[in-house]
């Protein structure tokens, strides 16, 4: 944990204590909920494997939450005492690559479940006697770092659904299916999203983390968007079109990584007797063609969209699509206004295990009338992660600022593996080119 400054870093100001910290107590319990099921669903032998170079150890991810907390919460606001000073290095995801983490004197199962319920039970106590608004410091001030702390627990909870998928063996998870997508036969292909200036970023979402800030304008030309994410059935006509096999639709590093590895479809696919299947979190189905596309990388959502005849949007494009209200003058916090997330209008939050169909979600759509720019996949960019203007970091620079630079590709909306406290119109996510494990999708643009 590298402390910075704070005095760039402004959060508003919040009136009702009582409200923040239901909220911050909320989201925490929501997280360790979600936590704990994704841990205690496998064996302890489960915990502690590695099931892929690409993943951490389950139980690193479980005691790292617990340090996390214990760093930020415990010491930093609380201002206690350190329980476990000794192993901050060991769970500094800095420090140690995923693939070495095997390797480390890690906490037993049993002991990282301690550890961290140990924590939070400190924790809710500064949580009842914290300030969270007024002038105070802005770790404090809107209940930002109990936010904070909430977000980076869900993420990693992502991190562990990924981990899950990558494990083998029977399923050992389950959820129900999410909604069809009634209706979704006559909606448009593509929706004109109008040009001009939009409010890109924010200043005044409370939870914001750093690379969402500021809120500055921006100028997009109009252009053209897809209706809805690219479906598994749309890449297979790209994968039978020799998608694969032709070098000129692809960037050359994607051709090289192509080559490299002998790709021929999206991660967890393969074809037998004629047909595609898939794994999927311990069970093999046929591929649903009516459903986003999950598991391509940057190279391959790239090369679609060349094959296709268009491009990936912009992240600035992105944003717009699904903030700008034209009507209202104003950007909004995601596509259907200013509320929070509903069932019924993404799908968040581990609920169901897969994505919806391409098409559903109406209640979710954007005032243009774009469906799932929030939930069902990470959608990839065109853009590189790269700061705001006027950007600060905060409150340590291992979040975002290490990681700007062309080496990362921005992914925005969130999937289905995203809880709504880490997913908002203006949440920035990012990673390499390559990277296939995660639950990433995309649609394309084209220009008016």
């Amino acid at each position: 944990m590298t402390s910075l400054s704070d005095s760039n870093f402004h959060l508003a100001p919040e009136s009702d204590a009582e409200d923040l910290r239901n909220r911050a107590l909320t989201a925490l319990l929501a997280a360790r909920l979600r936590t704990s099921a994704l841990t205690d669903s496998v064996t302890d032998g489960e915990l502690t494997a590695q099931h892929s170079p690409l993943m951490s150890p389950l139980v690193w991810d479980l005691a790292h939450i617990g340090n996390q907390e214990e760093q930020w919460l415990l010491r930093a606001v609380g201002g206690r005492d350190a329980i476990r000073p000794e192993i901050d290095s060991l769970y500094d995801a800095f420090e140690h690559p995923r693939s070495a983490r095997p390797s480390l004197p890690l906490l037993a199962p049993a002991e990282a479940r301690g550890y961290a319920s140990d924590v939070r039970g400190r924790v809710l106590d500064i949580l009842e006697s914290a300030p969270l608004h007024g002038g105070g410091r802005p770790l404090e001030r809107a209940g930002f770092a109990f936010g904070m702390i909430a977000q980076h627990e869900q993420q990693h909870d992502e991190t562990m659904l990924i981990t899950h998928q990558l494990r083998s063996g029977p399923a050992a998870l389950t959820a129900p299916e999410p909604p069809r997508a009634d209706g979704s036969a006559s909606l448009p292909a593509e929706i004109l999203v109008p040009g001009g200036p939009f409010t890109m970023g924010t200043s005044t979402e409370p939870w914001a983390l750093d690379n969402e800030r500021p809120a500055h304008r921006r100028e997009v030309a109009a252009f053209f968007l897809d209706t809805t994410p690219v479906t598994c059935g749309a890449y297979q006509r790209f994968i039978e079109d020799g998608g694969y096999t032709q070098e000129r639709w692809w960037h050359p590093s994607g051709w090289a990584m192509v080559r490299e590895h002998d790709l021929t479809a999206p991660l967890f696919w393969h074809r037998e007797s004629g047909q595609w299947l898939r794994r999927r979190f311990g069970t093999m189905e046929p591929v649903p063609t009516d459903e986003p596309v999950l598991h391509v990388s940057w190279y391959e959502a790239d090369a679609y969209a060349r094959w296709a005849g268009r491009r990936l949007p912009t992240e600035a494009e992105w944003e717009k699509a699904a903030r700008h209200d034209a009507a209202a003058g104003r950007s909004l916090r995601y596509p259907w206004g200013d509320a929070d997330p509903t069932p019924e209008r993404a799908n968040l939050g581990q609920r169901h295990l897969r994505p919806a169909p391409a098409g559903a979600y109406p209640a979710g759509q954007s005032r243009d009338g774009v469906r799932q720019l929030i939930g069902d996949v990470w959608e990839w960019t065109a853009s590189d992660f790269l700061p705001y203007p006027g950007f600060a970091a905060f409150p340590y620079r291992e979040y975002s600022e290490v990681f700007f630079g062309p080496e990362h590709k921005v992914l925005r909306g969130g999937s289905f593996a995203v809880d709504q406290v880490a997913c908002r119109g203006t949440f920035r996510n990012w990673d390499l080119p390559v990277r296939r494990q995660i639950f990433s999708g995309f649609r394309t643009a084209r220009d008016f």
